[in-house]
C-alpha cells in the first residue's frame, strides 16, 4: 500500500496496514536545512517562489517516511490576495499592513481574481506534485474564514479578540459581508488547489475557541460548512479546529471528511460521540517532540494503543510543530508510527 493510498483510505475510514501520518508544520525552523535556507531568503520571499516553496515542503521526507506533503505557505495569503498584506512584527507575531476598522474597508476587499493573485500557490503545488509522483499524498489548506477574519479586524496577532467580537455582536451585517467575502475567497482559492492536483484539504480554524459557545456555529462553523459544500466529494477535507474537541458533533456537521484535534480531549471519546463515519486525525502535544526519543515513542504507543484497530486514523500532532522540537524526537515519532502493525 503506498503513503498516497494509505493515507486517502484512512480519510474514508477504510483499514490500513498501520495509520498514516504526517506532522502540522511538520516543515520549518527544526531542520537545519530550512534555517539555511532561511538565511537566504525571508518568509514570504519562499511562499511566493514556487521552487523555494516546494523545496521548503520536500524537506521534511527527505528525512522522514511520511505520508504526506503539505504544501509550504500560510493562511493569510487569502486576506492578501483580497488587497490586505500582512507582514511578521519585529516583536514576533503577525500584523496586517491595515486593519479592517470601517466598512469601507469591507467594502474594498476584493474576491475578484484570487485564482490569479495565488498563482504561485498552484504553481508550487504542481511542482511540487511533480517532485512527489502519485504514491505520496499532497495536502493543500486555508484558514478558516472566522480566522482569518480575526487576522484581518484585529490588525494581526491580538491577545483579547476583542475586535472582532465587538463587530460580530454590534455590526451583525458588516460582519456577515466581511465573512461572505472571505468565505467566496477561501472557495476559490481551494477549488485553484484541487485543479493543481491536492489530495486533500485542511481548514485551519485556530481561533475557534475564542467564539463564546452560543455563537460557534453562526461565527464559524456555518461559513467552513458553505466551504465544503461548495468544493463537493472531490476530496477529503479535515477541519482543524484548537481547543474545540468538546463540539466535534457540531464540527461534523459541516460535512468534513476527518476532524483534526489537539491533546485536550481522548480520541476514543470523540469516536464515542461522532460515530465511525468521520475519521480521526491528532493529536499528540508537539511538545513532546521537545523531550526525548524515549519519551516520544512512549508517548506515541500510548495513543496508537488507543486507537487500537479503528481504521479512520491519521496520526498526527494536536497543533503545529515548534521551532524547538528536536529531530531525533520527530525520528522517534515516524518510526514508532511507521512500524507499527495494527493488530
Amino acid at each position: 500500500m503506498t503513503s498516497l493510498e494509505r493515507f486517502i483510505a484512512a480519510t474514508k475510514c477504510q483499514s490500513v496496514d498501520r495509520p498514516p501520518i504526517w506532522l502540522m508544520r511538520q516543515a520549518g525552523r527544526y531542520l537545519p536545512e530550512y534555517r539555511a535556507l532561511k538565511e537566504k531568503y525571508d518568509f514570504l520571499t519562499m511562499v511566493r517562489t514556487p521552487e523555494l516553496a516546494t523545496e521548503v515542503t520536500l524537506q521534511p521526507l527527505k528525512r522522514f517516511p511520511l505520508d504526506a506533503a503539505i504544501i509550504f505557505s500560510d493562511i493569510l495569503v487569502i486576506p492578501e490576495a483580497m488587497g490586505q498584506g500582512y507582514h511578521f512584527r519585529e516583536a514576533g507575531g503577525i500584523g496586517m499592513d491595515y486593519t479592517i476598522d470601517h466598512d469601507s474597508k469591507i467594502d474594498a476587499l476584493t474576491t475578484e481574481s484570487i485564482a490569479d493573485h495565488l498563482s504561485y500557490v498552484a504553481d508550487a503545488l504542481r511542482l511540487t506534485r511533480k517532485e512527489l509522483g502519485n504514491k505520496t499524498a499532497l495536502l493543500g489548506f486555508c484558514g478558516s474564514p472566522w480566522t482569518l477574519a480575526t487576522y484581518m479586524v484585529e490588525g494581526g496577532s491580538s491577545k483579547d479578540f476583542s475586535k472582532i467580537k465587538e463587530l460580530a455582536l454590534e455590526n451583525t451585517a458588516s460582519f456577515e459581508t466581511l465573512m461572505q467575502k472571505i468565505t467566496k475567497a477561501c472557495i476559490e482559492y481551494l477549488k485553484l488547489q484541487i485543479e493543481a492536483g491536492v489530495d486533500a484539504l485542511q481548514i485551519f480554524d485556530s481561533w475557534g475557541a475564542i467564539c463564546p459557545a452560543p455563537h460557534y456555529h453562526n461565527w464559524s462553523l456555518q461559513w467552513i460548512q458553505q466551504i465544503i459544500e461548495a468544493i463537493g466529494t472531490e476530496v477529503p477535507v479535515i477541519l482543524y479546529a484548537k481547543g474545540m474537541g468538546h463540539s466535534a458533533p457540531a464540527m461534523q456537521q459541516t460535512g468534513a471528511s476527518v476532524l483534526s484535534l489537539d491533546w485536550s480531549i481522548s480520541m476514543p471519546s470523540v469516536r464515542q460521540q461522532i460515530g465511525s463515519t468521520t475519521a480521526l486525525q491528532g493529536n499528540l502535544d508537539p511538545v513532546i517532540l521537545k523531550t526525548t526519543p524515549e519519551i516520544t515513542q512512549q508517548e506515541t504507543v500510548r495513543l496508537l494503543n488507543a486507537i487500537g484497530t479503528d481504521p479512520g486514523y491519521i496520526i498526527n500532532l494536536g497543533h503545529g510543530m515548534l521551532p524547538t522540537a528536536k529531530i531525533e524526537c520527530v525520528e522517534a515519532l515516524v518510526n514508532t508510527v511507521v512500524n507499527h502493525k495494527n493488530a
